[in-house]
């Protein structure tokens, strides 16, 4: 990385925690789930998309990503032996 991270202070890492970990009620995921997406939501998504297949524009070269990516996390996960 270029850039020095920044600490995160132990509070924010606990209340960040906290809400990641939340239980949501049947209810409350529902009236996220069905939520209707916003124009800015779609346009960053289409945005996302377009870049996407311009970067990786064929099946191939997705596929190529995804095993990449996927290499990449298993290396940063800590081994359960």
């Amino acid at each position: 990385m270029s850039e020095q991270m920044r600490r995160v202070p132990p509070s924010m890492v606990r209340e960040l925690r906290a809400d990641a970990e939340r239980q949501l009620s049947v209810e409350e995921f529902n009236a996220w789930v069905n939520a209707p997406m916003t124009d800015a939501e779609r346009e960053e998504i289409d945005s996302l998309i377009d870049w996407f297949t311009r970067r990786y524009p064929t099946p191939e070269a997705r596929l190529e990503y995804a095993r990449r990516a996927a290499r990449d996390l298993a290396a940063m996960m800590p081994s359960s032996t």
